[in-house]
C-alpha cells in the first residue's frame, strides 16, 4: 500500500506542476476562484482551463496558399443551483480576473444557501494517446513536403486529374478542471487532420473527390497512412466519377460499407442517444430504456477509449474518466450518454460524454467515437443476397432533425447492386430516411468492422468536437434514395 500512495503522491505532484506551469494556478488559487463562484449560493461550481496551440497549412495549385498559427488561453466557470445554470469565461488568468468570472456565473445561478468547496484530489488519467507525438512543433517545411508528396501522388494517379488541394490541420491542447467537489484532473490532447481534395477534368466533365484522415497522434501517423495513400485514394473517387452514373430514385435495399459509413450510425442514431435531448424528451429514444429499438443484430457503442482515435480523451471536460459505453446492445436500448446535469436528472452517473468545443463553451453531453459492433455474415455473401440496390462506401455528411430521427445523407461513392454484383459506379446519391426506423431493417451485420480514419468534426448547438466512427458492412432491407435518374 506504501508503494501505491507514493505513486498517486507523485502524480498529483506533477499534475500540480504541470497546471502551476502552464496556466500559473495552484491548489489555492483554484479554491480561491470555486468559493467565488459558489459565493451567491449553488450546489456544483466547476473550473475549466485550456491552453490550445493550433495551425493550419494550404496548399492549393502546387503552392502554399495561405499559413496560420494560432494560440488561445483562458478559463470557463460553471455553477450549478438545482436547474439554474451560470457560465462565464476569462481570457485573463490572473486572480481578479478569473474570481470576477467566477462571481459572475455565481450572480447567474444565484440562490441563497452556499455551499463550500471541497478540498482537492488529484486524479490520475490514462493514457489512450502521447502528447509527446503532436505535430504542432513540426517545422513548417516538413508538413510542406508532406503536401508536395500527395500533390505529386495525386497528379501522377491518372491524367485527367488537373488540380489537388490539399491541408493539414493541428493543435496541442492543455487542458485542467477543477471541481467544488474535489476533483482535478488534466490532458494534454494532441490532434492532426489531412485533407486532399481532387478535381478530374475529362471531355469537360469535372468531378471532385475529397479525402483524409489523423487522429490524436504526429508524424507517425503517416507512416501508417502515407500522404501518397490518402492523395491516391481522393484522385481515385474524383476519377471514378468520371464513369458514373446518376443514381436512381425509389426505394432499395442499401449495403452500408464498413468504416466510413459509420457516419450515418453517428448522425442519424448517435445524437438521439444524447442524455440531454431524452431528458428534454425531445428524442425518438426518450423513456425507452429497456425497450427493442433496433434489430437483435445492432450492437452500437461509444468508446472514448481507443488508443490514438480523433474522438478518444483521457478524461472529459467536466473531470470525468471516458468509457466504453454500450448503448445499444442486442437491439435493446441499455441507456443514454450522460453529462453530469443530465445524469443528475436520470439518477444515474456520468458515462465521461461531458465535453465542449473550448473554455469558452459550456459541456454537454456528446459522443466519442460511436460505432456498431460486427456480425458473423460474410460481407460477401451479403452484397450477393441483393438481386437490385445500393452499395454505399464513402460520404460527405448530411442533416438529420434529433427529434424525429429524419436524415438525408450524401454519398461520395456509391455504386449499384445488380444479381448480386456491385456493378456501376453512381453521382449524385442521397439517402434518405429516419435513425430509429433504419436500426429495425437491418437485416445482415458483417464480421468486417472497421473503424473509419480520423476525419470527421460533429457539430451541436454551436460547438464542434472531434469524433470517431466506424460500422462494418450493413444491409438495411430498404431506404429511400434521392436520385436524378426515374426511368
Amino acid at each position: 500500500m506504501a508503494n501505491s500512495r507514493e505513486a498517486d503522491a507523485l502524480a498529483a505532484d506533477a499534475s500540480t506542476n504541470y497546471i502551476r506551469e502552464k496556466f500559473g494556478i495552484d491548489d489555492a488559487i483554484a479554491s480561491s476562484v470555486l468559493d467565488a463562484a459558489l459565493s451567491c449560493g449553488g450546489d456544483y461550481a466547476e473550473l475549466f482551463f485550456e491552453h490550445k496551440e493550433a495551425g493550419s497549412i494550404v496548399f492549393e495549385q502546387q503552392a502554399v496558399k495561405n499559413a496560420t498559427r494560432s494560440l488561445s488561453q483562458g478559463m470557463g466557470v460553471r455553477v450549478l443551483s438545482g436547474e439554474a445554470v451560470g457560465y462565464a469565461y476569462s481570457e485573463d488568468l490572473d486572480l481578479a480576473a478569473l474570481r470576477k468570472a467566477a462571481e459572475t456565473a455565481a450572480k447567474i445561478a444565484a440562490r441563497d444557501e452556499k455551499t463550500p468547496p471541497i478540498d482537492v484530489v488529484h486524479y490520475e488519467t490514462p493514457q489512450y494517446y502521447s502528447p509527446e507525438g503532436s505535430t504542432v512543433d513540426i517545422p513548417a517545411q516538413d508538413k510542406v513536403d508532406l503536401m508536395v508528396r500527395a500533390d505529386r501522388a495525386a497528379r501522377a494517379y491518372d491524367p485527367s486529374i488537373a488540380r489537388a488541394d490539399i491541408n493539414i490541420v493541428d493543435e496541442l491542447k492543455h487542458i485542467a478542471i477543477y471541481t467544488s467537489d474535489g476533483r482535478m484532473a488534466s490532458d494534454v490532447q494532441p490532434l492532426v487532420r489531412f485533407n486532399v481534395s481532387c478535381l478530374s477534368e475529362r471531355d469537360g466533365s469535372r468531378q471532385t473527390a475529397r479525402w483524409g484522415g489523423g487522429g490524436r497522434m504526429g508524424m507517425a501517423y503517416f507512416e501508417g497512412s502515407s500522404p501518397e495513400a490518402l492523395a491516391e485514394e481522393a484522385a481515385r473517387q474524383a476519377v471514378l466519377l468520371q464513369s458514373s452514373v446518376e443514381a436512381p430514385a425509389g426505394t432499395f435495399p442499401v449495403v452500408l460499407g464498413n468504416g466510413d459509413s459509420g457516419i450515418l450510425l453517428h448522425e442519424a442514431i448517435g445524437h438521439g442517444l444524447e442524455a440531454d435531448f431524452n431528458r428534454k424528451k425531445t428524442s425518438n429514444y426518450s423513456g425507452r430504456i429497456g425497450e427493442l429499438v433496433a434489430s437483435e443484430l445492432c450492437t452500437v457503442v461509444d468508446d472514448g477509449t481507443i488508443d490514438e482515435s480523433r474522438g478518444s480523451i483521457n478524461v472529459d471536460d467536466e473531470g470525468n474518466m471516458p468509457r466504453k459505453n454500450v448503448v445499444i446492445e442486442n437491439g435493446i436500448l441499455q441507456g443514454y450518454l450522460q453529462d453530469r446535469i443530465s445524469a443528475g436528472a436520470f439518477g444515474t452517473q456520468p458515462t465521461g460524454n461531458g465535453r465542449r468545443q473550448s473554455f469558452k463553451h459550456y459541456p454537454m453531453p456528446r459522443m466519442t467515437n460511436t460505432y456498431m459492433l460486427g456480425g458473423t455474415s460474410d460481407p460477401e455473401d451479403i452484397i450477393k443476397s441483393v438481386s437490385k440496390g445500393i452499395y454505399c462506401v464513402a460520404f460527405s455528411g448530411g442533416q438529420v432533425n434529433i427529434s424525429n430521427g429524419d436524415f438525408v445523407f450524401s454519398v461520395t461513392e456509391g455504386y449499384l447492386i445488380e444479381d448480386g454484383k456491385i456493378t456501376a459506379p453512381m453521382r449524385n446519391v442521397n439517402l434518405i430516411g429516419n435513425g430509429p426506423d433504419v436500426l429495425t431493417k437491418v437485416t445482415a451485420v458483417g464480421h468486417d468492422f472497421k473503424l473509419s480514419d480520423g476525419r470527421w468534426t460533429c457539430g451541436k448547438d454551436g460547438q464542434s468536437v472531434p469524433v470517431g466512427v466506424g460500422i462494418p458492412t450493413t444491409l438495411v432491407s430498404a431506404m429511400t434514395v434521392g436520385g436524378t435518374n426515374i426511368g
